[in-house]
């Protein structure tokens, strides 16, 4: 046994192996099992019973990737846990790797029964999952099943037991005018079986797709499993009222955010719609985040949605459209907002507008509000000033940004002195003082420069760390709305030796 180099034999009488381990490099006993498990079809089928439960994730990856395909069913139908992550180990949404998992279940299904081994109860086809597989190849390679990690063999039993409904876990991106193979082939199969499966989605992005595939999408998808819809294409506002019998049905929706929409030309059909739309809120008992861009259709009529309201939200945005007087009023005495973590109004204009109203608004989330977003709402001056004591008592802000507005460097040094007290503001964005442009608008060549300067000083008369963007609008560079080529003014203090 030259070079220190020795073997031992070793059996395992339950699989049938007989292996000769080298203890210089010693290959772990499961994994050889496991590859004369794959060599042999009946051994497989046979052993699957008493199997170790931690042999089962490597040897289901090695059967996966090597397509063998008879080991591969026989393992789903004796799977020991009751998730199978199948999406963090296959490239959907190609249908082929799907298919023998399918019609694994499908024998599950079809007998109503299944092997008291047998604890699937849900197949997990969304990108999730790694770390359930990566943890499992070293439970095998190092035998962890006292760390608790390794759940203990069930009891070798041939009792039968009933098979409870199957849930089918898969995120939805409706993105094409047309289904997908993956998505296709899928919707067909559950459609075939829907005593017997649960397809369940808890995000939802629709962005081009033709209202009638939406619909037949949605008829076989549990929807009170929705936690999140995402609309990023422009509906007309009947689409819109069309979609919102199912936005209904997701009771557990816990964010929504719509893109732009679309008004109707005919008054009294876009009332119906918005009280077909709007009274959908009602039902929406975990509702968190609200993001609605570009609503049209809600000025003038901002009360019948928040009247229907019925959770405190955390996230309000409503953006780049026209909001009256009512409206904000409404929005300042509503209930649901008193909690508020972030709000934002970017491009909604606020020229013509009381500042009281804003004011009372900042009031009631003072205690809670961490993000505040006002850009280009055509504050101005005065208005500000008029605000800056409510926003001084948002005690929890972090970001805030006012870009797009027109403030004149006097209000800009008091609103940085009034606002020195907010401990945790770190992130802060405002426009270009209103002296850095010429009457006409332009920016003026030098004078940004010579304001950064005195602000920075400012920032030093008060002693605390800030970092500060400063932005014009639109960008002297490329013509976008807000300029992000700006260096911020950074005042961190230090302490004396």
């Amino acid at each position: 046994m030259g070079q220190g180099r020795y073997f031992l034999p070793c059996q395992c009488t339950d699989l049938g192996i007989e292996v000769s381990m080298s203890v210089q490099t010693p290959p772990s006993l499961l994994d050889l099992a496991g590859m004369h498990l794959l060599r042999d079809d009946d051994l497989a089928f046979s052993a699957l019973e008493q199997l170790p439960v931690e042999l089962f994730p490597p040897l289901f990856t090695e059967a996966f990737n090597g397509r063998h395909t008879n080991i591969l069913k026989a393992m789903v139908q004796a799977w020991p846990f009751v998730r199978l992550p199948l999406g963090g180990l296959i490239d959907l949404p190609h249908v082929g790797p799907l298919q023998a998992v399918l019609e694994a279940l499908d024998v599950l299904l079809v007998q109503k029964v299944c092997s008291r081994r047998c604890k699937l109860r849900v197949l997990d086809l969304r990108d999730t999952g790694h770390n359930f597989w990566s943890m499992w190849s070293r439970a095998s390679a190092h035998r962890c099943t006292s760390s608790g990690r390794a759940p203990v063999p069930e009891p070798r039993s041939v009792t039968k037991q009933h098979v409870a409904p199957l849930k089918v876990f898969t995120d939805l991106s409706l993105k094409k005018r047309t289904l997908d193979n993956f998505l296709t082939y899928l919707l067909r199969w559950v459609e075939q079986r829907k005593a017997s499966i649960h397809l369940c989605c808890k995000k939802l992005k629709i962005s081009a797709m033709p209202m009638d595939n939406i619909v037949k999408v949605l008829s076989m998808v549990q929807l009170d499993c929705i936690q999140e819809v995402q609309v990023s294409c422009t509906w007309n506002l009947s689409t819109l009222a069309t979609f919102a019998p199912f936005l209904g049905h997701m009771s557990n929706l816990q964010r929504l955010r719509l893109f732009p929409i679309q008004g109707s030309a005919f008054k009294k059909q876009e009332h119906d719609h918005v009280v077909q739309i709007t009274s959908q809120f009602l039902r929406l008992g975990h509702l968190r985040d609200l993001h609605l861009e570009s609503p049209s259709f809600l000025e003038g009529r901002l009360d019948q949605m928040l009247r229907c309201l019925t959770t405190t939200l955390d996230n309000l945005s409503i953006t780049n459209c026209q909001l009256t007087e009512s409206d904000l009023t409404h929005l300042s005495q509503c209930p649901n907002i008193c909690q508020l973590k972030s709000l934002e109004l970017n491009g909604v204009t606020l020229t013509d507008f009381n500042p009281e109203l804003l004011q009372v608004l900042l009031e009631k989330v003072a205690a809670t509000l961490q993000e505040l977003y006002l850009d280009q709402c055509g504050i101005r001056s005065s208005q500000f000033e008029a605000i800056l004591p409510a926003l001084s008592r948002c005690s929890q802000l972090r970001s805030f940004s006012l870009c797009g507005n027109l403030l004149s460097m006097a209000v800009m040094e008091k609103m940085l002195r009034q606002t020195a007290g907010l401990s945790c503001l770190s992130q802060e964005w405002y426009p270009a003082p209103q002296e850095s442009y010429s009457p006409q608008g332009v920016p003026l060549d030098g004078r940004l420069p010579q304001l950064q300067a005195e602000l920075l000083e400012i920032l030093r008369d008060l002693g605390q760390p800030r970092t500060v963007w400063l932005t014009f609008s639109p960008c002297p560079h490329c013509g976008d709305d807000i300029c992000t080529h700006m260096e911020p003014i950074i005042y961190s203090c230090t302490n004396p030796a």
